[in-house]
């Protein structure tokens, strides 16, 4: 057994925590919309044609915020073609994802989905092939209340509310080369100036994002971040960054990593520096402007790219082409995404939105068979354990552990952590993704926190960390509660199961300090 260390102070204050930051996605892609949310034919459906027991998974998760339409497919996605009578609407050949796309989904049904889901709608529109005029029709369609000719298209197909669209992206990877109508960072700057200020012109309460890189490896990075912002800075609230990690060669998105399994514990590091670089960048045109104004940042795609997932190295079964796949993640990838909500919650003070990629089967926290079942991923349950209880104030903390020698990154720490401070309920929580393949006897120095009272200390764990949620065994994988000691003077000890995700809480009835 290895030992370790963990100290937290509640006065040492990172920031708020956005309830945005557990986010999800939702894109036209392989089997996300059509047989995923949407499946008229099954026993779940409701009226609409809408999964119910998806819509109750996404209830349960904690989500507050779902992104869309896309993604890819938004860079050359006309909205119009998705409004008015489904009978005639047109079918479309989608040329980001190779596939026929019938828009019997648009933005009037999935506004209705995020109503009936209780998350809000975060809005891409098309700075691919559109126009800055198409993204400003698009507020005129969503947000104007009536009396102008798109508000009341809107009202004309049955929706007389406006949906009050407060989140907008401004394009999605316009610095990659896979992208329809991709741009330089000068053009993609100028052109998102003009949509920004036409769509602000339509509604001024929208906040807006910007482009940001949308990884590390593309050839712009990272000027793109400094050259996009010269141009928008005073026009935008937040730079979108996008991040996927991959440890396995065979399966790949559209740019390729040396990565393999040794180097999982390295990738909230790389994440770290990521962020890090970003906002470098954005702070420096910030004082280059005079500005007093903060640019965040929205993380609004991440994921793990599973090493265990059939339709990862199967472009008809990602794609959508064959009916059914069980899009599954292992324990490994559960704590390599948690290891990922975990650095998000270390920068709350600047990243306040995240989107974790996808919703469902492609990417998913769920996947679905057709006319069937549907299963939790294991990734399902540190998002929602996280969602659910880092609430309050994120705080600095530190782990003292054992450093692990990964292939590509060096020696980079065993575990990774995070700690939110709920002031409303007086309660701590600490979360732990323990990467060691042994398991960790954990120190924990609470002091400052007074009187504590142990309530949890749940794990995600498994002999087998290729062990996955099935069909036949949907419940392979999740939290189980271990023992939580009582602090004594504001110091205990946990133990920590090999290659895990912890979660241990406290309530604190009392401020006094009982160390004398």
């Amino acid at each position: 057994m290895q030992s370790a260390s963990y100290i937290v102070d509640r006065d040492y204050e990172i920031g708020k925590i956005d309830r945005r930051l557990f986010g999800s996605f939702v894109e036209h892609l392989g089997r996300t919309v059509y047989n995923g949310i949407y499946e008229p034919d099954n026993p779940e459906a409701d009226e609409q044609g809408f999964r119910k027991d998806v819509i109750c998974a996404v209830k349960e998760a904690g989500i507050p915020l779902v992104r869309y339409p896309g993604g890819n497919f938004v860079s050359a996605y006309d909205w119009k073609n998705g409004v008015g009578p489904i009978a005639q609407r047109p079918s479309i050949l989608d040329p980001a994802w190779q596939a026929v796309e019938t828009n019997r989904i648009g933005t009037d049904e999935f506004a209705d989905w995020c109503r009936k889901a209780d998350v809000e709608l975060m809005e891409a529109v098309n700075l691919g092939t559109g126009t800055p005029e198409s993204a400003a029709q698009l507020v005129e369609y969503c947000n104007h209340p009536a009396g102008s000719r798109w508000s009341d298209l809107r009202i004309q197909n049955g929706h007389p509310s406006p949906y009050g669209v407060k989140l907008w992206c401004l394009g999605n990877e316009m610095d990659g080369e896979w992208q329809i109508g991709a741009l330089s960072p000068e053009d993609y700057g100028k052109k998102a100036l003009e949509a920004a200020k036409y769509m602000k012109q339509i509604d001024p309460s929208i906040e807006l994002v910007a482009c940001g890189s949308c990884c590390c490896e593309t050839p712009t990075y990272p000027d793109w971040n400094r050259i996009v912002l010269e141009h928008v800075y005073n026009a935008v609230d937040y730079l979108s960054l996008h991040r996927y990690y991959s440890y396995d060669a065979l399966h790949q998105l559209f740019y390729k990593s040396e990565d393999d399994i040794s180097d999982v514990a390295a990738f909230p590091v790389d994440l770290q520096e990521y962020i890090h670089t970003v906002l470098c960048a954005a702070d420096f045109i910030q004082a280059k402007k005079h500005s007093k104004k903060k640019i965040d940042i929205s993380f609004d795609e991440w994921n793990v790219v599973s090493n265990s997932n059939p339709a990862a190295n199967n472009k008809e079964l990602w794609l959508g082409s064959v009916e059914d796949g069980q899009e599954i993640f292992n324990l490994l990838d559960a704590v390599i995404c948690s290891s990922i909500l975990c650095t998000f919650l270390k920068n709350a003070d600047r990243v306040k939105v995240a989107c974790q990629s996808l919703l469902v089967n492609c990417g998913g926290m769920f996947y679905t068979a057709k006319g069937g079942p549907l299963v939790r991923n294991t990734t399902y349950y540190p998002f929602s354990q996280m969602a659910a209880f880092a609430k309050g104030i994120s705080l600095q903390d530190r782990v003292t552990c054992r450093l692990l020698k990964t292939g590509h990154h060096g020696e980079v720490p065993s575990i990774q952590s995070a700690c939110a401070w709920n002031p409303e309920k007086q309660e701590l929580t600490v979360f732990l993704a323990n990467f060691d393949t042994d398991s960790v006897l954990l120190d924990l120095e609470l002091r400052s926190f007074g009187k504590l009272e142990p309530v949890e200390h749940m794990v995600l764990s498994d002999p087998d960390v290729t062990a996955a949620n099935t069909f036949e065994e949907p419940n392979r994988v999740v939290p189980r509660r271990h023992p939580l000691a009582k602090p004594d003077h504001g110091k205990l000890s946990a133990e920590l199961p090999p290659v895990s995700w912890n979660m241990l809480r406290f309530s604190c009835n009392s401020f006094v300090d009982d160390i004398n």
